[in-house]
C-alpha cells in the first residue's frame, strides 16, 4: 500500500495499492498486514471472496449486523466497477449517507469499508473479478438487504438494464432498516 485517502464518510478509506508494471505484465500487492500496521489499521480478516460478474450487474447492498459485523476491504483484479458504500451506523452524523468510487484494474485502488456500512457495486465491464477480505465469517442470520434502489439512498448507479439478484430485488428499505435498529 502506498497511501490513504480519507473519504467524506469516517472510516471509509480509499488505498492506493503498490503496482508494478513492465513488459512482462504487472504484479500488485493485494494485501500486507505489514503495510497495514504502518498505517495504523490493525485489522483481523478471517475469510477471502471473490466475484465475477458481466457489465450492468448490480450486487448489494449487503451488510452483516452483531455478532458477525464485517470490515471488507475491496479491490478489482480484472474489469470495472463502481463501488458503494452507505453508512448505515445507529449513532453516526453521516447515516444513510453514501460514497461511491470507481475502482479498476487500472487504478489500484482499494477500498476499506467498516463495520456498520452496506456494501454494494455494478459492475461496468463485460467480465469484472472483485477480491475482497473480510473480518468476519458469511452468517446469513447476520446479513441484510438494503433494496440497491431505495429511493431515500439517491443512489445513482448509472446503469440501464441492471441485472439483480432476486435477494437484492427483495432487499428491505432504509425505512425498514431504521425500524429494526429501534
Amino acid at each position: 500500500m502506498e497511501k490513504i485517502i480519507q473519504t467524506e464518510l469516517e472510516g471509509v478509506l480509499i488505498l492506493k495499492n503498490i503496482s508494478f508494471a513492465d513488459k512482462r505484465g504487472i504484479f500488485r500487492e493485494l494485501w500486507s498486514k505489514h503495510k497495514f500496521n504502518e498505517f495504523s489499521l490493525n485489522l483481523n480478516f478471517t475469510q477471502d471472496n471473490f466475484s465475477i460478474s458481466k457489465k450492468n450487474v448490480v450486487r448489494g447492498l449487503h451488510m452483516q449486523i452483531k455478532p458477525h459485523e464485517q470490515i471488507k476491504y475491496v479491490q478489482v483484479l480484472k474489469g470495472s466497477i463502481i463501488d458503494v458504500a452507505v453508512d448505515l451506523r445507529k449513532e453516526s452524523k453521516t447515516f444513510g449517507q453514501h460514497i461511491k468510487i470507481e475502482l479498476n484494474e487500472s487504478n489500484n485502488f482499494g477500498l476499506l469499508i467498516p463495520a456498520g456500512f452496506a456494501h454494494g457495486f455494478v459492475s461496468l465491464s463485460n467480465e469484472t473479478i472483485l477480491f475482497y477480505k473480510c473480518s468476519s465469517k458469511y452468517d446469513k442470520k447476520s446479513e441484510i438487504t438494503i433494496k440497491w434502489d431505495d429511493p431515500c439512498l439517491a443512489i445513482d448507479w448509472n446503469v440501464e438494464n441492471p441485472v439483480i439478484s432476486l435477494k437484492d430485488s427483495n432487499g428491505i428499505s432504509l425505512h425498514q432498516f431504521k425500524n429494526k435498529l429501534l
